[in-house]
């Protein structure tokens, strides 16, 4: 039996190394890239991402890679963000201003507030009857950001609990970003990394 393969989508932005080899250590086969030829012979996309939103933005499209995704999600391939990754994925988001992400989950990005930041160890809490990942809501998983997702219940996979609660997992369709890093997360992380790889893959 072949090793599902994951393409981790290559825009300049991100530490994609702890990425890759996190998913080697789960017995995946990963191919970094911007070339759209290498990412379109993966089983599934994975979008990584630290830093800024509109800077993140304009990355991919100088290569391109905004309509690559687009056009992907469109055709029904898995699609995984983490972090700003997930964040790209949604209408819009607020930081420095209103720009455009790529639309394949409704909704927007907006700020914690003014000087707030949510750096650490926190439970996920899954809301919806999801197939795709298994919580109890007892494990702790590694986030660092400050700005969240705002939208409809139906897109909200799972809720994290920060001075009111948020959206940690969001998805549509074989679509599924996730807040937190679960590459960073030691095993509770790995764990649902690898559970949602394989049965976006198998949906």
């Amino acid at each position: 039996m072949s090793k599902l393969s994951v393409g981790i989508v290559n825009y300049g932005v991100g530490n994609l190394t702890s990425v890759r080899h996190c998913l080697q250590d789960l017995d995946f086969r990963c191919r970094v890239s911007d070339d759209t030829a290498v990412l379109a012979g993966c089983d599934l996309l994975l979008l990584p991402g630290v830093g800024a939103f509109p800077l993140a933005m304009k990355a991919l499209q100088v290569r391109g890679l905004d309509r690559f995704l687009i056009e992907q999600s469109a055709e029904g391939r898995p699609l995984l963000g983490i972090c700003l990754g997930m964040q790209l994925l949604t209408d819009a988001s607020h930081e420095g201003g209103l720009t455009r992400g790529l639309g394949l989950i409704p909704g927007e990005v907006v700020s914690l507030g003014q000087g707030r930041w949510h750096i650490g160890w926190n439970t996920v809490e899954k809301v919806s009857a999801s197939p795709l990942f298994d919580l109890d809501g007892s494990e702790s998983f590694y986030f660092n950001h400050s700005y969240v997702y705002c939208g409809a219940d139906e897109y909200q996979l799972c809720r994290t609990a920060f001075d009111g609660d948020f959206a940690s997992v969001i998805g549509s369709g074989k679509t599924v970003g996730m807040q937190f890093h679960p590459e960073k997360s030691q095993l509770s992380g790995h764990r649902l990394l690898q559970q949602i790889v394989r049965r976006l893959c198998d949906a």
